[in-house]
């Protein structure tokens, strides 16, 4: 009996890339964007985490040393102080995404709820 291998056929090679309007309002807006970002992160870990976490998070007491790696154990931002909950949903109540929908809930026979 002949032996039976399933053999995909399909291979796409298309891409779809976004508009420039939604690259341009993108946290990271395009390819070279990317690896501008993939180098400075390779180049000096600590200092790129630190940069973002100083920048995208709120921190109640910032951290005195970003990393502390003891192989095979690595702690970050030591010393730091934040509250998870604070940042993904509190500091929000005071920027315009505080009435944007966080859920939007659609039951059986067409009702729905949006919760913001």
């Amino acid at each position: 009996m002949a032996e039976k291998n399933i053999e995909s056929v399909l291979h796409e090679d298309r891409l779809f890339p976004p508009t420039h309007e939604f690259s341009q309002e993108a946290h990271v807006k395009g390819a070279e964007h990317y690896e501008a970002l993939y180098k400075e992160a390779a180049a000096d870990p600590a200092a790129f985490w630190a940069k973002l976490a100083g920048t995208e998070l709120d921190w109640f007491k910032e951290w005195d040393q970003v990393l502390d790696w003891q192989p095979p154990n690595a702690k970050w931002f030591v010393g730091g102080q934040m509250n998870i909950t604070h940042n993904c949903l509190d500091r929000h109540l005071t920027t315009w995404r505080k009435n944007k929908a966080a859920i939007i809930w659609e039951g059986e026979p067409g009702d729905s709820r949006t919760l913001t």
